[in-house]
């Protein structure tokens, strides 16, 4: 048998997903082959939809080959992600992120400020009132006493200007 499109043997096997999908021979040096085989045509319909094959193989032409898959990769994401959010795109996803970032950074701030809170508190007991027969030896002071110091170094300048809500402070 000969040599057919994207070196395989003539009638053995699909053309890859570009050319199928553009209705064209698969020549040996096809650009979309190594990127776009025939068994993900998904990946490069989404990526066609978005870019447009013209624009994809000017793209690939112009990019050195070792570089091209990172490429594709980028492309196939982005074209993923405008076809889920056709107005954002991948900026969309990564807003998105950036605010479970922000409201996770504000939690955590939280937490670390009513740890401190918390020490501070059981100082001031322990301190004014000595140590407590019947709390020395509950498991929540043991927790407290085993935690790593670090963990209750905090900058306080975090711990005054974070907003607090009513129940932590009661």
């Amino acid at each position: 048998m000969k040599e057919g499109g994207c070196g395989r043997k003539q009638g053995a096997a699909a053309p890859c997903a570009a050319c199928k999908l553009l209705r064209r021979r698969c020549a040996q040096d096809c650009v979309f082959a190594p990127y776009f085989p025939a068994d993900e045509p998904q990946k490069f319909a989404n990526v066609h939809k978005v870019f447009g094959a013209s624009n994809v193989n000017k793209m690939l032409q112009e990019i050195p080959e070792h570089q091209r898959g990172d490429a594709v990769s980028s492309m196939v994401y982005e074209a993923n992600a405008r076809v889920r959010d056709p107005v954002y795109g991948c900026v969309g996803a990564i807003s998105s992120l950036q605010q479970q970032i922000d409201v996770l950074q504000t939690q955590l701030a939280l937490a670390q400020a009513e740890v401190v809170h918390l020490r501070v508190r059981q100082t001031t007991c322990l301190t004014n009132h000595g140590p407590s027969p019947t709390n020395s030896g509950s498991p929540s002071s043991k927790l407290m006493d085993s935690q790593p110091k670090h963990v209750f170094d905090m900058d306080m300048d975090m711990v005054e200007h974070a907003s607090f809500g009513d129940s932590m402070w009661c």
